[in-house]
């Protein structure tokens, strides 16, 4: 038997109340690992093509992976997956903290929710004895004081991972809270957990997770603390987070401004690094579940801005898309935003880059103040961009609208606003420009989940080496592996992690092979879905059509075509179906998914 897992899933049907325990076959966790992996696997199984996203048969699954709750450094992830109303295919979404740990404590390495509940309610889940509660008196509350309810009520060792107002109006860039700022934050997710009036899990357990060969793992983890003291990385993350050269970035790498459409040294003058400005707003770091760099960080009370004390540190995406992207230097109401999205539950990836969308709408007459229920929006106003994510995250006036991203945005304010509206597929842009790291042209439109920075890293050259990195993701990604500890510790590392928790063989080919089972599958869902991300419009200020003439990507057009041309190709994907070849499908294994996508 693998090690590393309980071996058990719970599937709770919230229409009838019903909670079933399987125990899982060992082959699914050989082939898929956990995380996305097995949750696509698991859903494309059991759900029919073309579920309404935000109605019963779309199924929830919350995963952890074999690293998850181990010794191994980064060990702490956990997966929320299902059908996106964002995009209207698969999606995912990745989240720290302490959460996905205790889910295996509590005796599951997954949870599955179908149905919808006719009230709200929410599933609490102690040392393997599972039970759905009333959620009446949690409705309407934010994700903080959720989570003091439910300590309050079943004590304070429970994590809990839950939606506020925004999950609950179903607005469609809604994420999903455990830790009171760590976030599932993309596809849309949040919305899923409110469409079936769930409003929050609550897990404990003390149960041990067993691993295969632990004096291997003692070894390379004491091996490793030793590299990641002396690591520029990793002492960069320990003192100013993923925060770390945000600004200081705009100079050399081109982070995006003013809705992508900007240059940075022209458009935000501001290029000295903000680290040091962001310490004496600091209290105290934070690290997820015994993690030894803990890049996050709990800040003092705002003065300025009225937020408490603890509210998250900003990652290095939001500092982007609330600073940057609105040309806003007020690093306070950044911190306010980032409060704000989180109570809420708004991913803030997409609530920045809309709010970046709404200003430019607004600059250029194609919303008013009438629209706005009275604020005036300007770049670099932060104010007015408090303001304007403050009535997002309620639903007042236009905030409802943008609520649910820039395209769906768009499509309600007419009059040629679709050109402002930066996304791919339906969702907002992560803040790496393509321009300047040309892979993730392809990574941003190709993905299942489109518009994912973290799928697939930085690559140059032909679609192999964008191929092995991208297909390694999937891997680490399915394992419950936080993305930056396959960063420092680098993919053979990680490989001999997985043999000495599971006890299976897995080396770093048989890991490339898991994530490209894995890509594939997730890859199935979309095309039975009837989208080929082939299909997908990318704006030409992604990808510099025209280019620009000043800053570091001045003159720079990156091809996408040409390399999503090549990465399908190595993938052996068909370019106009978006298939998978029923050849490369059977080498994986996937014989199944091969009649599903070529019916005899």
């Amino acid at each position: 038997m693998l090690q590393g897992i309980t071996g058990k899933m719970l599937f709770v049907n919230l229409s009838d109340g019903s909670i079933a325990e399987e125990e899982t076959d060992q082959q699914l966790y050989r082939d898929y690992l956990g995380g996305y992996g097995l949750g696509a696997k698991i859903i494309f199984e059991r759900q029919k093509a073309g579920v309404d996203a935000l109605g019963p048969d779309n199924t929830l699954g919350f995963l952890t992976g074999p690293l998850t709750g181990t010794p191994v450094p980064g060990g702490n992830r956990y997966v929320v997956v299902g059908k996106s109303p964002l995009t209207g295919g698969w999606g995912d979404a990745n989240s720290g903290g302490d959460f996905g740990p205790y889910l295996k404590f509590a005796g599951y390495d997954a949870v599955f929710f179908t149905g919808a509940s006719d009230k709200p309610v929410y599933l609490a889940i102690r040392d393997g004895k599972a039970e759905l509660k009333d959620a009446g008196h949690l409705w309407g509350k934010d994700s903080y004081d959720t989570e003091d309810v439910i300590q309050a009520e079943l004590g304070k060792d429970m994590r809990i991972a839950c939606i506020g107002p925004a999950g609950e109006a179903q607005a469609l860039i809604s994420c999903i809270i455990n830790n009171k700022g760590r976030a599932a934050g993309r596809s849309g997710l949040g919305a899923v957990m409110g469409s079936k009036k769930l409003k929050a899990i609550a897990v404990y357990g003390k149960a041990d997770v067993t691993v295969a060969d632990k004096d291997t793992i003692d070894t390379l983890r004491k091996d490793d603390l030793v590299k990641l003291k002396s690591h520029k990385l990793a002492d960069r993350l320990r003192d100013f987070g993923t925060f770390a050269g945000t600004m200081g970035q705009l100079a050399v790498r081109g982070v995006p401004t003013k809705n992508w459409g900007g240059v940075g040294p022209r458009d935000f003058p501001k290029t000295e690094a903000a680290n040091e400005e962001l310490v004496p707003y600091q209290e105290k770091r934070y690290g997820c579940w015994r993690c030894p760099v803990a890049c996050g960080g709990h800040m003092k009370a705002g003065v300025s801005y009225k937020y408490d004390a603890g509210s998250h540190k900003p990652e290095y995406e939001t500092a982007v898309a609330f600073g940057t992207m609105c040309l806003n230097d007020s690093l306070e109401s950044v911190i306010m935003a980032n409060d704000i999205c989180n109570r809420q539950g708004l991913d803030t990836i997409s609530a920045g880059g809309t709010i970046a969308f709404a200003i430019e709408c607004y600059e250029n007459g194609l919303i008013t103040k009438e629209d706005t229920g009275g604020i005036e929006l300007k770049w670099g106003d932060h104010k007015a961009i408090i303001a304007m994510l403050e009535k997002m995250g309620k639903g007042e006036d236009i905030g409802a609208t943008l609520a649910n991203g820039s395209k769906a945005a768009a499509e309600v304010i007419g009059k040629g606003s679709e050109q402002y509206a930066i996304h791919i597929g339906g969702q907002e842009m992560p803040y790496h420009d393509p321009k300047t790291n040309p892979a993730y042209a392809c990574t941003y439109k190709i993905d299942p989940t489109p518009a994912r920075h973290t799928q697939g890293g930085v690559a140059s050259g032909d679609g192999s080496e964008q191929k092995e990195k991208n297909t390694f993701c999937q891997a680490y990604n399915s394992a419950g592996l936080c993305f930056w500890f396959n960063v420092l510790l680098g993919m053979d590392t990680v490989s001999q992690y997985m043999a000495a928790v599971t006890g299976h063989p897995y080396d770093t080919g048989a890991m490339l092979e898991v994530g490209e089972r894995v890509s594939n599958i997730r890859q199935a869902f979309n095309i039975r879905e009837g989208i080929n991300p082939v299909d997908r419009k990318v704006n030409g200020r992604i990808s510099g059509t025209p280019p620009q003439t000043e800053g570091p990507a001045a003159g720079v057009t990156v091809n996408v075509d040409e390399r999503v041309e090549a990465y399908y190709k190595q993938m052996d994907w068909d370019l106009k179906t978006g298939k998978p070849s029923r050849k490369k499908l059977e080498q994986l294994g996937m014989k199944d998914v091969a009649d599903a996508l070529y019916p005899v």
